[in-house]
């Protein structure tokens, strides 16, 4: 058996989703192939540290992105590196850190610069997927600085009551609220607003979540789709990482037809991103009404024990541990191909 690989899990960062991203990274830790790879776990501090985390036996709950201090450059420098990122949100997911691995010209999980600062800015990723034919619900979007009870009034009249407001850059539902007055609509607007600087009004659909896993680079495929039943009134943090009341049922309670549509239409919407390696791809699907509904992509899922990405994986025939390996064969494969095009020669 040749060396192992070395597969840095980088994971922490300063965005709200920190804790999330301790977890997925001690679940990704605890299935690695450790014939395969030497797992090594780099954190970000809330404050932006890098520290080289431990790895004690055995695993804890989540791992501490805290440690001896280290230069990131040091840990990618060393030979037979990939590096698998599960910084979630801002800092992290939204192409910064893929172009800081860009420059150190280590290979990584996932995808690029331009599909992950796309996929982060919803807004700019309902722009492009428009372009591209995709349905999605109607939205419009707002400034956190604009004045926010003319922006309400304006949301309302286009697209009624109840609303969805969310922060563009940010994901795990956090700073999602749902209104259903105007009053609401502006606290939601507020609420957002602490996250980022554009907002996202959507209008409220009635339809089943739809989640489909897609993974591959130039030959993209897609899972089974599962389907979100939400314990409160929509999915958001607490449900997803707090409660447990969400419901996941897999394979979704969706027609061959309709299954076959989603898997369709997340592999279109994956390569219209430029998406690369992974990506989970959320619709709402109203059945007798307009279809499926292109909600977002999100191109780091969550990798914890009750996140759909790999729990679709594991339903279409593909376990964990051999999903880890696969992203890890992904990563190499688009790192060698990126490098014919660097060529400095003339």
């Amino acid at each position: 058996m040749g060396n192992r690989t070395r597969l840095v899990l980088l994971f922490g960062g300063r965005s709200a989703e920190h804790d999330v991203s301790c977890v997925s990274a001690r679940h990704v830790a605890a299935a690695a192939d450790k014939d395969r790879f030497e797992v090594v776990a780099l954190g970000i501090t809330r404050e932006g540290q890098w520290r080289l985390a431990e790895l004690p036996e055995p695993l804890p709950d989540h791992l501490d992105a805290d440690g001896l201090g280290v230069a990131p450059a040091e840990i990618f420098a060393e030979p037979d590196t990939v590096v698998f990122p599960l910084v979630h949100g801002p800092m992290g997911e939204d192409g910064t850190l893929q172009g800081l691995l860009e420059v150190a010209d280590v290979p990584y999980v996932g995808s690029g610069v331009l599909a992950s600062a796309l996929c982060m800015d919803k807004a700019m990723a309902k722009l492009v997927c428009a372009q591209h034919g995709l349905a999605q619900c109607r939205y419009r979007t707002a400034s956190a600085e604009d004045h926010l009870e003319t922006v309400t009034e304006q949301a309302i009249t286009e697209l009624g009551l109840p609303l969805f407001v969310k922060p563009a850059n940010m994901g795990s539902s956090v700073g999602v609220s749902r209104a259903t007055t105007e009053f609401e609509t502006v606290k939601a607007l507020e609420a957002a607003a602490q996250y980022d600087q554009t907002l996202i009004i959507e209008e409220a659909v009635t339809g089943q979540e739809i989640e489909v896993s897609v993974l591959g680079n130039r030959d993209p495929k897609a899972s089974v789709p599962g389907e979100i039943v939400p314990g409160a009134e929509f999915y958001d943090y607490a449900d997803k990482y707090l409660t447990d009341g969400a419901k996941l049922v897999v394979p979704a309670q969706i027609s061959e037809s309709a299954t076959q549509e989603a898997q369709r239409l997340a592999v279109v919407a994956y390569q219209a991103l430029r998406c690369e390696g992974m990506a989970r791809v959320d619709f709402l699907y109203e059945p007798n009404g307009r279809g499926m509904l292109l909600s977002e992509v999100n191109t780091i899922p969550g990798f914890t024990p009750i996140s759909m990405y790999p729990k679709l994986w594991e339903a279409s025939g593909l376990p964990y541990p051999q999903l880890i390996e696969t992203l890890v064969d992904l990563a190499i494969e688009r790192s060698e191909r990126r490098r014919q095009h660097r060529r400095t020669d003339r």
